[in-house]
């Protein structure tokens, strides 16, 4: 037996050191890593993309719990002989990262503005590239066996000339355009952003009901008064008896000094029962608004620019702030005589995720994503719709789910799937901002050009504007594989990818759109199955956050506990799609748990020293009872890896391991060991140790760390644990 069993297992000691083993030996790396008797024809390949984390700063426990999940099953699959890949990578995440620098060159008493595009862009990159680093560094901790030698990051030379192919042909196809429409404005990060990255956040507020103006035959109902010298009419339901008589009059007056043509117009989205039936339509300051003004055919009027000021009205409204301006207004609207009431309510006010900027719905002219217009499909990957077909993106999105081309686990979820592309409107992927996948469109005179590379000759300008972040990482799964290049091996014997598996609360950022890319560009899903998880939580359930002090720092876990300690702290009690809670005596409780197994481990080397495992003796009615129990547990873990219910395969092998194997086998076979019958101490033996090898292999995707340097110890292993098969039951 090793001395190293003499002292109790230091995973700090240990980790870093198999770690560089697994990386020197070449096993992640599905070219290298192949099973004895499997051969690269043969094997069933098995693939999953790494959802890539922001190059904004470090990992939290949620990364980790992803890690560890993905992990298990990477592992698992491995030791099932399959041609395993899994691939990293890290995102740019453009409105993210350079809001992070700004606020780190305000500090230092500059701005983007005074440093210049050229400048800023190195200080970006370099955050980037350190903040990659670190989370490259974090990942190798949680023991991913990750291949690295496939890292990607969304911003790299061959995803921007992925992105690049991928913005040409949906614009020679019509599904992107350039056009005027309501979009998220962020008057502090002065970019437009996507619906899914607004924060919306509980406020007081006051709804004021007015007229516009005495003679005024309606009262209209709001809470941005200042909004409505922007208004071009009011909308009321067709078959609101009180304002029939109205519908198709129109009315004009001054409003606070501003001149209004009010037209009145019957649409069934207006509720008739809710305030007072009528809405003022405002179609450049509301989405809403904004359709039922292209419904009926209205003008519209912007009141408000880019830095949330008015620019229109007298000295009274003019380049005031939006709030300074509702303040004149209700005191003129009162003044006037013209309020009828005014009450507090509590709204949900549309804030930017990443500025805290609260959000101006503004008309811009920007760059869209047609999701309703028909393009010929290039493949038969999606049920129901045959290459060449005509088909729209939502059309590809919602029929790769419902045809189970793509199932999602937990199937709850696909409800709100539906839910988002029923009401999915054009996505608009620019953005103003200077870090990311420039826009490929280049300008001269009246000319436009569209290329993957840019045009020859003088004169031309490219468009100022970046990509939407997700544009780019919705090409992940298949850019990764060496996409555009359709020849690609990888792609070819990736793609589909088997799995993704990424947190719930980002099923519409990502995993919507990697299936709208991949269903437009190479006809067919992204992937078979999206597993999601939950989120980790403190001990109370409330969401970790430095700013409420209760957040865990999983590096520091590690150091303290071991990888395997904090790897297991997120599994257990964490069923598909469910939030799980992590306290720090969760982590030191498991940090037991593999001292268990090291110490089970100095037991069994201890008294099983010579043992033949490849001749199986004859065992007792008792041990024939341990054994079929032990194949009780094989099929159990086996089965519920295999439907990624991993916490109750993680409890099962802990409950067993700690509380039946250690427990009451070795307990009871201490008597049997020092039998002087020869053939009772020998089944025992083999008995003990094919047991304790077969848990080390089922254990192995959930700790690696501490199984695989266990399995070293032992005689005659010259294979690593992480290439050995997967445990059969054994007869």
């Amino acid at each position: 037996m090793d001395d190293k069993f003499l002292t109790p297992y230091k995973p700090e000691e240990t980790e870093e050191k198999v770690y560089k083993a697994w990386l020197d030996s070449g096993v992640f790396n599905p070219d290298i890593c192949i099973q004895k008797g499997i051969t690269k024809n043969t094997a069933e390949t098995f693939s999953m993309v790494l959802p890539p984390p922001n190059v904004t700063g470090i990992l939290h426990m949620g990364h980790a719990a992803m890690i560890a999940i993905e992990d298990i099953i990477v592992r698992y699959e491995r030791m099932n002989g399959k041609r395993t890949l899994w691939i990293p990578g890290t995102d740019h995440a453009a409105i993210a990262t350079q809001s992070k620098v700004e606020k780190i060159i305000e500090k230092e008493g500059t701005n983007k503005h005074k440093l210049g595009r050229d400048a800023f862009m190195i200080r970006v990159e370099q955050f980037a590239q350190e903040s990659h680093d670190t989370i490259v560094n974090q990942i190798k901790k949680m023991g991913a066996s990750i291949d690295w030698s496939r890292e990607a990051f969304t911003l790299d030379e061959k995803r921007s000339l992925a992105v690049r192919t991928a913005f040409k042909r949906m614009y020679d196809d019509g599904l992107i355009y350039r056009s005027a429409r309501i979009v998220n404005w962020d008057p502090k990060g002065q970019t437009t952003i996507s619906d899914d990255e607004i924060v919306h956040e509980e406020r007081k507020a006051t709804m004021y009901t007015f007229r516009y103006w005495k003679d005024f035959p309606i009262a209209i109902s709001t809470t941005r008064p200042e909004t409505k010298v922007g208004d071009v009419a009011v909308a009321v339901h067709p078959d609101d008896a009180r304002y029939s008589k109205f519908v198709g009059q129109i009315f004009s007056g001054e409003f606070c000094g501003v001149p209004l043509h009010i037209t009145i117009v019957a649409d069934e989205s207006v509720e008739k029962d809710f305030g007072t039936g009528a809405l003022g339509v405002t179609p450049a300051h509301s989405q809403i608004d904004w359709e039922i003004a292209a419904r009926h055919k209205l003008s519209h009027k912007q009141v408000i620019n880019e830095y949330a000021k008015m620019i229109v009205g007298d000295e009274r409204l003019m380049g005031k702030k939006v709030g300074e301006a509702r303040t004149a207004i209700v005191e003129w609207i009162r003044a006037e005589g013209l309020m009828e009431k005014d009450e507090e309510v509590t709204q949900n006010v549309a804030t930017a995720e990443r500025t805290g900027g609260i959000i101006e719905p503004l008309p811009k002219l920007q760059w869209w994503i047609d999701v309703e217009k028909n393009f010929a499909m290039k493949g038969d990957g999606i049920p129901g719709i045959t290459k060449g077909q005509n088909a729209t993106l939502k059309e590809v999105m919602t029929k790769a789910v419902a045809a189970h081309a793509i199932t999602i686990l937990p199937e709850r979820f696909e409800k709100t799937y539906f839910q988002w592309i029923d009401n999915l409107r054009p996505w608009c992927i620019s953005r103003q901002i200077w870090y990311g996948h420039r826009i490929p469109v280049w300008y001269k005179d009246e000319e436009v050009y569209c290329g993957i590379e840019a045009p020859t000759g003088a004169g031309w300008t490219q468009d100022e504007d970046t990509l939407d972040t997700w544009f780019s990482s919705g090409l992940w799964s298949f850019s990764t594989l060496g996409w555009p290049n359709m020849e690609a091996k990888d792609l070819q014997d990736y793609h589909p990818t088997n799995l993704l598996e990424t947190g719930y609360d980002i099923i519409f950022f990502w995993v919507a759109r990697m299936i709208l890319m991949s269903g437009y560009h190479l006809g067919t899903v992204p992937f078979r199955t999206v597993y999601l998880h939950g989120l980790v939580r403190d001990a109370k359930g409330k969401k970790m956050s430095k700013s409420l002090g209760n957040a865990i720092d999983p590096l520091e876990m590690i150091e303290k506990y071991g990888a395997d300690a904090t790897r297991l702290s997120v599994i257990i009690g964490a069923g598909p799609g469910s939030d799980v809670s992590l306290a720090e005596d969760k982590i030191r409780g498991y940090k037991k748990y593999t001292n268990k197994i090291w110490n089970i481990a100095r037991f069994i080397l201890s008294n099983t020293e010579g043992v033949d495992l490849s001749t199986k003796p004859t065992l007792t009615a008792r041990e024939v009872e341990i054994l079929s129990e032990f194949n009780a547990v094989i099929a159990y873990t086996d089965l519920h890896i295999r439907e990624f219910k991993l916490h109750l395969a993680g409890e099962k092998l802990y409950d067993y391991t700690w509380h039946i194997f250690a427990d009451i086998i070795l307990e009871e076979s201490k008597e049997a060991l020092l039998s002087d019958d020869s053939a009772v101490s020998t089944s025992r033996k083999w008995l003990l140790r094919h047991i304790f090898e077969e848990l080390l292999k089922l254990q192995h995707p959930f700790m690696p760390f501490v199984t695989e340097e266990i399995w070293g110890s032992l005689p005659n292993r010259k294979q690593p644990l992480i290439i050995t098969p997967w445990p059969k039951q054994a007869i």
